[in-house]
């Protein structure tokens, strides 16, 4: 590298430590990285100052926006990853499942105002892959999402009041855009246990959306909540302006199962 004077005095050598130290107080780890490989590609095509600095800007937002993402990834604390393409999930499989009711809800129109999405089905149907690849369509437009299974949920708010945090554990939950509730029906919640619960769902409830997956219908909830008019209040606060998908009775792993050994 040689020390020729830039226009101010100053050497290509000194420019590029000056470059190196302004990027690390501004917190700029693209500019820092690209600067110089992106100076030296302006200059074989000839770009203009402000071509190669919109050039590296450009770089910097896109990288904070996938960094973000990954974040928001990481938070959501999905169990595994699903999508909604037709590689990933097969809408013939199960014909209960409208194509294009899931794109209109991944466009996450419903997510910006607040509105719940209940997901009903037997074990295999394809809930949690769509609970799942939804909140990963939150995550990829911005939301904030937060996966988390219905015992854990009761479990740690249980804790969080023995050691006196919940409204703390509460606020946290009802902060987030999305909240994912999978395995909802599975086991019985004591009273207490339902009653944490409603408060969570109270926390959100017209501000921010829910989006639940339970192997029972409305009706069957009762197994869950056992107190017939603490149910009802859930079942209300899940539905009311919301998006109802039933997905029947049929398996989507095991026909998914079948046509993989048929294929």
């Amino acid at each position: 590298m040689t020390n020729k004077p830039t226009t101010r005095g100053m050497t290509e050598a000194a420019a590029e430590t000056a470059v190196d130290v302004a990027t690390k107080m501004l917190r700029l780890p693209t500019v820092r990285s690209q600067f110089a490989p992106a100076a030296d590609a302006a200059k074989r095509e000839q770009l203009t100052y402000r071509g190669y600095l919109a050039e590296l800007m450009m770089a910097e937002c896109e990288d904070r926006d996938r960094r973000r993402c990954q974040r928001r990834l990481r938070a959501a604390d999905f169990p595994r990853q699903k999508f909604l393409g037709v590689k990933d999930f097969d809408y013939e499989a199960n014909p209960n499942i409208e194509a294009a009711t899931v794109a209109t809800l991944a466009k996450c129109d419903w997510i910006r105002t607040g509105s719940p999405l209940c997901l009903i089905g037997d074990s295999g149907t394809g809930k949690s892959h769509l609970l799942i690849s939804l909140g990963h369509e939150a995550v990829m437009a911005g939301y904030k999402v937060k996966y988390v299974l219905a015992a854990k949920l009761v479990n740690e708010l249980t804790e969080a009041a023995n050691d006196k945090q919940l409204g703390r554990t509460i606020a946290r939950y009802g902060r987030v855009d999305l909240l994912c509730i999978d395995e909802l029906g599975y086991m019985e919640l004591d009273r207490y246990g339902a009653e944490l619960l409603f408060q969570v769902l109270t926390e959100r409830e017209e501000k921010n959306s829910v989006a639940i997956a339970s192997n029972e219908s409305f009706s069957g909830w009762t197994k869950t909540f056992t107190d017939p008019r603490l149910c009802a209040a859930i079942v209300d606060r899940l539905t009311f302006n919301g998006t109802i998908i039933e997905t029947g009775t049929d398996s989507y792993r095991l026909a998914q199962t079948q046509k993989t050994a048929t294929n």
